[in-house]
């Protein structure tokens, strides 16, 4: 493979264009990471309040590993919005265009909700939010209720982003089986 600045296109397919080497990257990266904390979010929910700390532990993991990802994610954000990705080839039938745009639009939208109704949620409870250990300053006095309503939109977001996450993994499977190109401009 030829040295090539992370910015440009790779080689076009047989069937269109591929995603630069900066959005593949983008997009595996965060697709460990967001699985991984989503798995994470939903194996914590089994945690027992008691002994003291374990839970603790782990949700303050958790919240210290979504800050981070938030930050990838609104680099990936910026990538995003001042890099235009590769047409879908023409030969697609238009509902595949469309519920391609419906999802990926869904699912950053909940790259965006997740991270941050996690940490408004959190900054909103009587424990300081810590960042691998290190207490943040707290930005407002706590609310039992807001914290309520940002942990139901965190939830909620959680069940529609894996929705959308299984919709998208079968939607590649199917295009990798077609053979068309539309799974290989995202493959490294």
């Amino acid at each position: 493979m030829e040295n090539t600045p992370v910015d440009i296109p790779l080689e076009a397919s047989p069937h269109g264009a591929r995603y630069t080497r900066t959005a593949i990257a983008l997009h595996w990266l965060l697709a460990i990471a967001i699985l991984y904390q989503l798995g994470l979010g939903v194996w914590m929910e089994g945690i027992p309040k008691t002994p003291p700390g374990l839970r603790a532990e782990w949700f303050n993991w958790h919240k210290s590993m979504g800050m981070v990802f938030g930050l990838l994610i609104v680099m990936r954000g910026i990538w995003r919005l001042t890099h235009r990705p590769p047409e879908l080839p023409e030969s697609l039938p238009r509902w595949q265009t469309w519920a391609a745009s419906a999802n990926h639009t869904l699912m950053y939208a909940c790259m965006l909700a997740m991270p941050l109704s996690g940490f408004l949620g959190s900054s909103f409870t009587a424990y300081p939010i810590k960042f691998f250990g290190t207490p943040l300053p707290r930005l407002w006095e706590a609310s039992a209720d807001m914290k309520v309503v940002l942990g139901t939109v965190h939830t909620a977001c959680s069940y529609a982003f894996m929705l959308a996450i299984a919709v998208h993994i079968l939607a590649a499977v199917w295009h990798g089986l077609r053979r068309h190109g539309v799974l290989q401009r995202m493959l490294p």
